[in-house]
């Protein structure tokens, strides 16, 4: 038998759960809290009510990891209805259901082809992008009028799956950031035609997969290079100032180390090494 093991009965946790449709990402996040009995937790990349899919989920030490994981690129599926008026540019906030006539199959996927590549794009103002430290979605709510700056997006890859009018069905592979309500918007206004998404999910966030809440180990998912450290445990432990002569790799950058029990990330700048984190737990496998 196996157990897990953590450091002082600390909860530290790294697993991807599978946001069911209609629900906020912080409203599924709090079910695990309460789940785990465990207060200290956070999730990256907030997935819209409307959406589905995948969630990663981080708790205690592990929580504070998110910016150092490796992401990217995204998978989404999505659907777009056409004739479909909506302000939240999803089926949340639909103003109105119209017609619109159909199209050509060739023609409809010669034009999802054509979004490959860098797109400039607005962010739609019901998103959590921020405004003056608010986020976007509530002055939208508020009926007041504001402008998001203009961003880009890449799409590595888009694949279209079905057109069976007036739902047309696409994959799409793009970089951290994206906004596919967005994205079906350039589509709309580049075929001439109105629409909005009427599903959308998140398969994939880089190797990140929805397994069943099985429990991920950090250090296969950490976006840096190791680097070998030659001193002493304890100096880490106590989070003493280390010379970059104890290190393998002498240039600037940030890095992890790692002893038996826990790893740290730091960063060479020029002569000094400073920690970026210190003393986070390793998933320590215990046969039974």
């Amino acid at each position: 038998m196996q157990k897990r093991v953590y450091e002082k009965g600390e909860l530290n946790k790294l697993f991807v759960v599978k946001k069911p449709m209609f629900i906020s990402s912080n409203f599924y996040l709090n079910k695990f809290k309460r789940a785990y009995k465990n207060k200290k937790a956070g999730f990256s990349g907030t997935l819209d009510p409307f959406a589905k899919g995948c969630l990663i989920v981080a708790f205690g030490q592990y929580a504070k990891l998110f910016k150092y994981l490796e992401k990217t690129p995204k998978v989404y599926k999505a659907v777009i209805w056409l004739g479909v008026s909506s302000d939240s540019l999803d089926i949340e906030r639909i103003n109105s259901i119209g017609f619109e006539k159909e199209l050509n199959i060739d023609f409809v996927k010669k034009e999802i082809e054509k979004l490959k590549g860098n797109i400039e794009y607005i962010p739609p103002k019901f998103s959590a992008k921020r405004v003056n430290g608010q986020k976007a979605y509530e002055i939208a709510r508020e009926g007041l009028d504001f402008e998001l700056e203009s961003s880009i997006m890449q799409i590595f890859d888009i694949k279209f799956i079905r057109y069976n009018h007036p739902f047309i069905s696409f994959e799409v592979k793009v970089s951290e950031g994206s906004y596919i309500r967005s994205l079906a918007q350039i589509f709309l206004r580049n075929i001439g035609s109105i629409g909005t998404l009427s599903y959308l999910e998140r398969v994939c966030e880089g190797k990140f997969r929805f397994e069943n809440h099985k429990e991920l180990n950090p250090m296969d998912f950490i976006d840096l290079p190791k680097n070998n450290y030659t001193g002493t445990k304890e100096w880490l432990e106590f989070g003493r100032r280390i010379s970059k002569d104890y290190l393998d790799i002498k240039d600037n950058g940030k890095y992890i180390i790692e002893v038996d029990t826990f790893f740290s990330i730091i960063e060479i700048i020029d002569n000094e090494v400073k920690y970026l984190l210190n003393k986070v737990p390793k998933i320590e496998v215990k046969n039974d």
